[in-house]
C-alpha cells in the first residue's frame, strides 16, 4: 500500500512538473507586439507551402449593384466609392460624373437620399449553398478557401456582434460559419479576407453629399476630408474589434489583407499579429497572415501580389491573388481561359509562390456556370498533374523558354502573354526527383536545354522519365542538347504537361579505411 502511494506521488509530481514545463514553454513561445519578436514566427508553415492553391469569394451587398447596368459601358469595381463621384461635389479630372454615379442615380435615385445603405438593405443571398460552394472548391483542387469576410464597404459577412452591418441582420445567414463547417469537413483549411482598412477613404465621398444620419457613421465612418490618409481612433478601434471577433469565433487558418493597412497605427498592426499568432499557439495550429505593400515586414507574414507575380523566384514564400474576371459580379462578365489559369499557377509555383483565386458569385449567391467550368477544369488538370504542384519546392532554376513577364510585381497580368511548348517550368519534391512542366502541347520531341550535359545545372544521373497521368513508357536521351524526350503517343490533359524526372542523386565518396591509413 505504501509503495502504491509513493508511486502515485511520483506520478503526481511528474505531472505537475510536466505541466509547469509546458506552461513555461508556452510562455517562451508567446509573441510580443513588436517587430523583433514577431520576426521569430514561422510565417510560412509547411501546410501553407504545400497547399499551392486556394480560393476566396468576392460576394456581398455590392454584388447586386450592377444588375441592370449597361453591358456596353465600363464601370469601376469600387462601386461604393465611385457611386459618389459626381464630378462636382466629389470632383474628377474632367469634371464629369463617373459611370458608377450615373448608373446608381438611374437605378436607385440621388445618392444623398439613396446611398450605399440602400444597397445593403436590399441584400438577398437567397441561393447561397455552403455545401455546393465547398464541393466546387474541393473539386477545383484548392487546399484552402473561405469568404471575403469584410470588403471595403464595412459589411461583415458573418453573424457579427461587433457591427450591426452584417449578413445575419441583412440577409439572414452566416456564410462564414456555414463555409467553415463545410470547407473543413472536406479537409481544406479555412480562411477569411479583410479589406476594411480602406473603408476610411472608400466612403469619404458619401459625407460630401450629406444626408447621412450620424447614427450610421458606424457604416460610413466619421466625416473627414477626401484625401485624409490618417484614420481616427474610432476607426482604428472598430477595425480591430471586427477582426478580433472573427479570429475568436471562427479560428481561421489564414487571414488575408488587402492594401491600405499600412495607414493604420503601427501599434495596432503589431497588436493584431501578436494576438493572432498567439491564438494559433493556443489552438495548436500554425496560422498564416498575407499582406500587401509595406503593411508588415517580410519576416513576419506572407507578401501578396495583386493580379501579379515576380518575374523571378523569391527566397521568401509569397502569394498571388487574382480573379478570372471582375472581382465582383458583372452582367455579361468575361472570364479568362482554363489554359491561362493553369499556366499562371505553374509559373507561380515554380517561383516559390501560391495562387489565391477569386470566385465572384451572382447577386443571389449562386455560382456562375462559367466559373463552375473553370474550377472543374482546374481540378481535372490538378488531378493528373498535382504531384508536380502540391508539396513541391523551387528547383535549381525556375524555368526556361522565350516567354517571360517583362516586369514583376502587382498588376503585371495586364501583360497578356501566351506560353508556348518551349516554355518549361521546374519544381521539385526531393533531391532525387523533380518535375518539368511544358506549358503547351509539344508537336514533336521535347528538348529541355537546361539539362544539357554541357551545362552544370544537373550533376546527377537521370534514371527515369515519366509523364504524369500516362502509363506509356517515355523514350529519352540526355546529351549536349539537353534532355531530349520523344513525343508520347498522347497527352492525358489539354493544357500543360508535367514530366517527372527521377535521379540517382548526388553522391560524395567517404574517406574510408583505417584511421591511421590517412596519417603521414
Amino acid at each position: 500500500m505504501k509503495n502504491n502511494k509513493s508511486y502515485l506521488l511520483v506520478l503526481l509530481f511528474l505531472a505537475v512538473l510536466g505541466f509547469q514545463n509546458n506552461s513555461q514553454a508556452q510562455k517562451k513561445k508567446k509573441f510580443k507586439a513588436n517587430w523583433e519578436s514577431l520576426a521569430t514566427v514561422n510565417q510560412a508553415p509547411d501546410w501553407f507551402q504545400d497547399a499551392k492553391f486556394g480560393i476566396y469569394t468576392h460576394y456581398g451587398p455590392v454584388s447586386s449593384a450592377f444588375v441592370g447596368a449597361d453591358p456596353t459601358k465600363w464601370y469601376a469595381g469600387w462601386h461604393g466609392m465611385k457611386m459618389y463621384v459626381d464630378g462636382k461635389i466629389v470632383p474628377t479630372k474632367n469634371g464629369k460624373p463617373s459611370s458608377n454615379y450615373k448608373h446608381h442615380v438611374k437605378k436607385y435615385g440621388p445618392v444623398a437620399e439613396h446611398g450605399y445603405k440602400q444597397i445593403i438593405e436590399e441584400f438577398d443571398p437567397s441561393a447561397f449553398d455552403a455545401k455546393e460552394w465547398a464541393d466546387l472548391f474541393e473539386s477545383s483542387g484548392a487546399k484552402f478557401a473561405g469568404p471575403v469576410a469584410m470588403h471595403h464597404d464595412n459589411f461583415a459577412m458573418w453573424d457579427a456582434k461587433s457591427t450591426r452591418w452584417n449578413s445575419m441582420n441583412y440577409g439572414g445567414y452566416d456564410p462564414s460559419a456555414e463555409l467553415k463547417k463545410e470547407i473543413e469537413a472536406r479537409g481544406m483549411k479555412f480562411m477569411g479576407s479583410f479589406h476594411h482598412a480602406f473603408t476610411w477613404q472608400y466612403f469619404a465621398g458619401s459625407h460630401k453629399h450629406g444626408g447621412i444620419d450620424p447614427e450610421d457613421y458606424d457604416l460610413y465612418t466619421n466625416p473627414h476630408e477626401l484625401d485624409s490618409e490618417t484614420p481616427d481612433k474610432d476607426f482604428n478601434k472598430a477595425w480591430w474589434d471586427k477582426l478580433k471577433e472573427f479570429i475568436d469565433v471562427y479560428q481561421p487558418d489564414l487571414l488575408w489583407f488587402d492594401w491600405w493597412l499600412e495607414n493604420l497605427d503601427e501599434e495596432m498592426r503589431q497588436k493584431f499579429l501578436a494576438y493572432y499568432y498567439n491564438q494559433g499557439l493556443k489552438w495548436g495550429k500554425e496560422v498564416v497572415v498575407c499582406y500587401k505593400e509595406t503593411t508588415f515586414p517580410e519576416e513576419t507574414a506572407i507578401k501578396d501580389f495583386e493580379r501579379g507575380r515576380p518575374n523571378q523566384p523569391k527566397k521568401q514564400v509569397w502569394l498571388t491573388d487574382t480573379s478570372p474576371g471582375a472581382w465582383f459580379y458583372r452582367p455579361n462578365a468575361k472570364f479568362t481561359t482554363s489554359n491561362e489559369l493553369v499556366d499562371i499557377l505553374v509559373d507561380i509555383v515554380s517561383k516559390n509562390g501560391l495562387m489565391l483565386l477569386n470566385v465572384p458569385p451572382n447577386p443571389d449567391a449562386s455560382i456562375p456556370q462559367e466559373m463552375k467550368d473553370l474550377l472543374a477544369d482546374m481540378g481535372a488538370w490538378l488531378e493528373v498533374n498535382g504531384e508536380a504542384i502540391y508539396g513541391t519546392r523551387p528547383w535549381i532554376v525556375f524555368g526556361e523558354g522565350p516567354t517571360r513577364l517583362p516586369e514583376g510585381g502587382h498588376k503585371v497580368e495586364k501583360h497578356k502573354i501566351i506560353y508556348t511548348n518551349t516554355d518549361i517550368r521546374f519544381t521539385k519534391k526531393s533531391d532525387k526527383e523533380f518535375f518539368a512542366t511544358i506549358l503547351d502541347t509539344p508537336k514533336d520531341e521535347i528538348v529541355i536545354k537546361t539539362l544539357s550535359t554541357d551545362i552544370g545545372v544537373l550533376n546527377s544521373k537521370i534514371e527515369k522519365v515519366m509523364l504524369l497521368g500516362s502509363s506509356e513508357e517515355i523514350q529519352w536521351i540526355r546529351d549536349s542538347r539537353g534532355l531530349v524526350i520523344k513525343a508520347p503517343k498522347s497527352y492525358p490533359t489539354k493544357y500543360a504537361h508535367a514530366f517527372k524526372i527521377e535521379m540517382e542523386g548526388y553522391k560524395e565518396t567517404s574517406i574510408g579505411g583505417a584511421v591511421d591509413a590517412h596519417v603521414d
